[in-house]
């Protein structure tokens, strides 16, 4: 039985705070798992432990909006972002930002992170040469350019984290 895992019984624990990085990356995961069993059964895992600590009404519409199945063409767009994302590839993207101007850019994507109603993708963008949040439902289109993108800290892009102050 060499090829068969075992773990020894432990107690129960407290469940582990995740940081904003790792709760986006587990966001992107799941946001393109669909709404198979497996998909439903990491939805309810993960809700179950982000809901060991209390929230706010900001976090409660997160958590809900996070732990909600993606539609089918959003899921596709999360799906090509994820494998851009995993193999520092540079992403075009065709974007209608809130005033329904409608731009091409190149995009080197850090991370995904979901904020209330909406689901983010945050990068590098190389026409405005800054940090970009780009709302999944805006994204009209995406696909990989192939080129080899920077390698970039996600925790380095998302909002709210403390600095240190060393």
């Amino acid at each position: 039985m060499a090829n068969v895992a075992t773990h020894p019984q432990t107690a129960p624990t407290a469940p582990a705070s995740l940081t904003a990085a790792e709760i986006a990356a587990l966001a992107l995961s799941l946001a393109h798992l669909g709404t198979g069993p497996q998909a439903t059964t990491a939805r309810r895992a993960l809700h179950t432990l982000l809901d060991a600590t209390p929230h706010d009404d900001v976090v409660t519409t997160t958590l809900a909006t996070l732990t909600t199945p993606l539609d089918v063409s959003t899921s596709d767009r999360a799906r090509v972002v994820a494998a851009a994302i995993t193999e520092h590839r540079v992403v075009r993207l065709c974007y209608g930002d809130a005033g329904a101007n409608v731009t091409i850019r190149e995009v080197e994507p850090v991370t995904c992170l979901v904020h209330r109603d909406h689901w983010y993708l945050v990068g590098w963008c190389r026409m405005r040469r800054g940090v970009r949040a780009f709302r999944f439902d805006r994204i009209l289109a995406v696909e990989s350019t192939g080129l080899l993108a920077r390698h970039r800290r996600a925790d380095r892009y998302l909002p709210f984290q403390r600095r240190s102050t060393d």
